[in-house]
């Protein structure tokens, strides 16, 4: 491969995972992966810290004797998802490849990649509620705006009311915060930081509110290989919900919840004298990640779900 073929590579590669973590409505959850330690080929670890509360102070005998435990969990990372490209050779000159490619993967980033990245994450998120019993009462009475003030309220509960939060809401639960007459009072704008950039977005006491397409926002996804052929066809690719998946109207945690650890975000070109399979240029993109939900917070994730 020509060395100016492993430039635009790695060009690319930087670029579309910078785009994966700023353009996601979810991808401010890789800031939180910090810490993460990988160990074999799929596992991360990540440190836990327990410590012993507060005991009386004795006079004679000085301090109550405490504890620190220290211990790793281990999460296996489950997404390890690619596709391959080809574009013939007579279709453009290889002048103008970085330009092509860079306009061909960004695409495929944005409308394939990021919208499969956010359903998985926010699936992971409202069905471990659902599960867990973390929800929100759903009666109809109740607006959206006093929906989304009963669900901060429970995570704070838990938490305290120093943590950030942060509000994922579908289509129609936004439609409805807008339209509070309430909200007016409580609605900003303020800065949101994620993956080292400054976004504007608006806030409801504090709390960012991330509105997200109604397609992402639901409790289970299936996932296409890509391969098998037959009813469903899967080599479309992508994802779906099944009939047994319900929607998540609004979804409160502490911002730093959980972590989207991703081991790779590669692409890979070759040109047509390197491709074997044809007489083009080919294009391999490859992301391995997965979710893992911090264990001292679980309990603080609510969910509207319907």
């Amino acid at each position: 491969m020509a060395i100016n073929t492993i430039t635009l590579a790695e060009k690319m590669t930087d670029e579309l995972d910078r785009a994966v973590v700023q353009k996601s409505v979810t991808g401010f959850f890789c800031d939180n992966a910090v810490r993460a330690k990988f160990v074999g080929a799929n596992t991360v670890l990540i440190p836990n810290v327990e410590l012993s509360g507060l005991g009386n102070y004795d006079r004679d005998d000085g301090f109550a004797q405490g504890s620190i435990n220290v211990s790793n969990t281990a999460y296996d990372l489950t997404m390890d998802r690619g596709r391959s490209f080809m574009l013939d050779a007579q279709d453009c000159d290889e002048s103008g490849i970085p330009g092509l490619a860079g306009q061909v993967m960004g695409e495929f980033v944005r409308t394939k990649v990021i919208p499969e990245l956010d359903a998985y994450v926010l699936s992971e998120l409202g069905y471990y509620a659902e599960q867990n019993s973390q929800t929100v009462n759903t009666s109809q009475q109740l607006s959206a705006l006093k929906t989304f003030t009963e669900a901060c309220n429970k995570v704070y509960n838990e938490t305290g009311y120093d943590e950030e939060l942060v509000a994922f809401v579908n289509g129609s639960t936004w439609a409805d915060l807008q339209e509070s007459p309430e909200i007016l009072h409580f609605i900003t704008v303020n800065d949101f930081k994620q993956g080292g950039i400054d976004l504007k977005v608006k806030t409801v006491n504090g709390v960012p509110i991330l509105p997200v397409p109604d397609g992402r926002m639901k409790t289970i996804f299936e996932f296409y290989d890509g391969r098998t052929t037959g009813s469903p066809d899967q080599t479309v690719g992508g994802f779906y919900a099944p009939l047994v998946s319900k929607n998540i109207g609004m979804l409160v945690l502490p911002r730093r919840a959980a972590a989207l650890v991703k081991k790779t975000e590669k692409i890979r070109i070759f040109d047509p004298d390197k491709n074997q399979q044809a007489d083009a240029w080919k294009f391999d993109y490859r992301i391995y990640y997965g979710l893992i939900i911090k264990e001292s917070l679980k309990r603080a994730i609510y969910a509207y779900v319907y």
